[in-house]
């Protein structure tokens, strides 16, 4: 695995001659040792996970598609917004991949950076999460750090069998279990048709916060908001994933595995803002953006939206 040298060359787009026209490819900067604090979003190119998972690779060319999707969004930010680059992961070589995430965002935590991880398979999850732990060291209490998830799968396949990107929660647990943390898990949005019984038990068993795909609509959406919220309360700290398989197939075609059913964009977007909103909030990733398979690029500017709607102030 690598950090590449920060490419910014996705970053183009319209210019407008109105003032305060500003989209983000004019505004975006590259990160820098001394940049002021601000939304620093880096890219983890991987296809391992996914490849281990037996799903359709091609989510390590994601992190590009999101930037050049995002960059001619308008600009509503006052805060700075930084590219940090890219973590590779080079052939199979998944645990030192994630390994190298979870230290580079630790320095962005510690230097005051809220990140945004654009993936990569779901695998990215579990770097993620060791780069706020790390952070958050060993405080007494232990820390309450509440995993949000926007899936159609609750990715706790057992991690014995080998890390991938099914398993990322199941190994947060077993992180969880030894530093003596609680596990707070929320997995909104599943599909039972692409989970197992014995996955639905492992989420029992841990008491995950279980939301299924066709319990989330219009007329349920208050009720859902209601649960996300009692979950924050018991939480410190927030760490959102989403994964973009988690939209039906005609929103986000580009994924591993498109959902047949999902949950659309425009029942997320509520519940994200309570998550954005919370002020616990200090890591969040997209996951599984595939573009060889992103008709009209659908799925790269759902991810941008999204990017865009997670960096805007309440």
């Amino acid at each position: 695995m690598s950090v590449d040298v920060i490419d910014m060359s996705p970053w183009a787009g319209r210019e407008d001659a109105e003032p305060d026209s500003l989209r983000w490819h004019q505004c975006i900067r590259p990160l820098a040792d001394d940049s002021p604090a601000g939304v620093a979003l880096l890219g983890f190119a991987s296809d391992a996970g996914v490849a281990r998972n037996q799903g359709r690779i091609g989510a390590a060319a994601g992190p590009r598609a999101m930037r050049k999707a995002l960059a001619n969004l308008a600009w509503h930010r006052q805060e700075p917004a930084y590219d940090a680059g890219d973590v590779h992961c080079h052939g199979d070589a998944l645990e030192n991949a994630q390994e190298h995430l979870g230290q580079r965002l630790e320095r962005l935590f510690d230097s005051g950076h809220f990140p945004i991880v654009l993936g990569g398979g779901h695998e990215v999850a579990y770097g993620s999460w060791l780069g706020l732990a790390r952070h958050l060291g060993n405080p007494e209490p232990p820390s309450r750090v509440g995993i949000v998830n926007f899936d159609a799968h609750l990715d706790l396949r057992d991690p014995r069998r080998g890390a991938s990107s099914g398993t990322p929660f199941a190994q947060i647990a077993q992180q969880c279990e030894g530093r003596g943390w609680p596990f707070h898990y929320a997995c909104l949005g599943v599909s039972r048709a692409s989970n197992t019984r014995a996955l639905f038990r492992q989420a029992a068993e841990l008491d995950v916060l279980v939301r299924e795909d066709h319990e989330i609509s219009a007329a349920t959406l208050d009720a859902i908001v209601r649960d996300v919220e009692r979950f924050i309360v018991h939480c410190d700290h927030l760490y959102l994933t989403i994964d973009l398989d988690v939209l039906p197939a005609g929103e986000a075609p580009g994924v591993s595995a498109p959902a047949a059913h999902g949950v659309s964009l425009a029942l997320l977007e509520p519940l994200i803002r309570v998550i954005r909103d919370s002020g616990k909030l200090r890591v969040a990733d997209l996951a599984e953006l595939n573009p060889s398979f992103d008709i009209d690029g659908r799925t790269a500017k759902a991810a941008a939206r999204l990017i865009h709607h997670l960096t805007l102030k309440a």
